[in-house]
């Protein structure tokens, strides 16, 4: 099989590993990874902003980085939920309408193209370590995974999940939120990380890094005992 990959922005710029596990586990898998260094942002930000003119041109250049009737993989749940929820609105009853199809029906996220695409669980990945999972706003409700990312870290050897109290509710980051209501997202990020605490896990895992971005920096600041990791550095690890 061959696959086009899209790498977010908050990947390329601040967890570039992250994207390169992903190639490693693609490649270990038997897949043909193709990469196109022309892709830039998904133009999600724009669009959750208000400024949908400025987001529809992002998706115009966006179709146009993937003109291949072929998987494009990412791992963010947040930008392909985007996608493949919004880009519609963007190109409805317009001459892309078709190309945004195409591409609706090809991208996915990570852990759901793993699980339901290629059937794999184990990828014999090794993490001796105890973890929490934090279920994305985007991953559970925009794009719909929950027991995907789940089946795969069950597989890992030598990990244990133990999951936290509210794991379904949101760490504060939700993009410009962040910014523009500070301490509501602070205080979010606080009361994620204590639930994720009180598990007495070593590692925060998420779909997301964005939101690991956000409760890393919270965890930073306050000098909290727990780390923060991507699923696919995670599925990664030992092999």
């Amino acid at each position: 099989m061959k696959v086009d990959i899209f790498i977010p922005c908050f990947i390329d710029q601040v967890f570039p590993q992250t994207g390169m596990n992903m190639v490693k586990i693609l490649e270990k898998l038997g897949i043909e990874v193709h990469y196109n260094p022309n892709q830039t942002c998904c133009g999600q930000m724009a669009f959750n902003s208000g400024f949908w003119d400025e987001a529809k041109n992002l998706g115009l250049k966006f179709l146009k980085d993937f003109p291949n009737d072929r998987p494009v993989v990412a791992p963010s749940a947040s930008c392909v939920g985007y996608v493949k929820n919004n880009y519609g609105k963007l190109f409805f009853n317009t001459a892309s309408h078709l190309e945004y199809k195409r591409l609706n029906r090809n991208i996915f996220e990570f852990t759901d193209f793993l699980v339901n695409v290629l059937k794999t669980t184990d990828l014999g990945a090794t993490f001796n370590h105890k973890v929490t999972y934090h279920d994305s706003c985007a991953a559970l409700r925009e794009y719909g995974i929950k027991n995907e990312p789940r089946e795969l870290l069950k597989h890992v050897k030598g990990l244990e999940l133990i999951e936290m109290k509210d794991t379904d509710v949101c760490c504060g980051f939700g993009g410009t939120f962040s910014v523009k209501h500070e301490a509501i997202s602070t205080a979010m990020a606080d009361q994620k990380v204590q639930n994720a605490l009180e598990t007495k896990a070593e590692y925060i895992i998420s779909t997301d890094s964005s939101c690991l971005m956000h409760q890393e920096g919270f965890i930073t600041k306050h000098n909290k005992p727990i780390k923060v990791a991507h699923i696919a550095d995670v599925l990664a690890s030992g092999w």
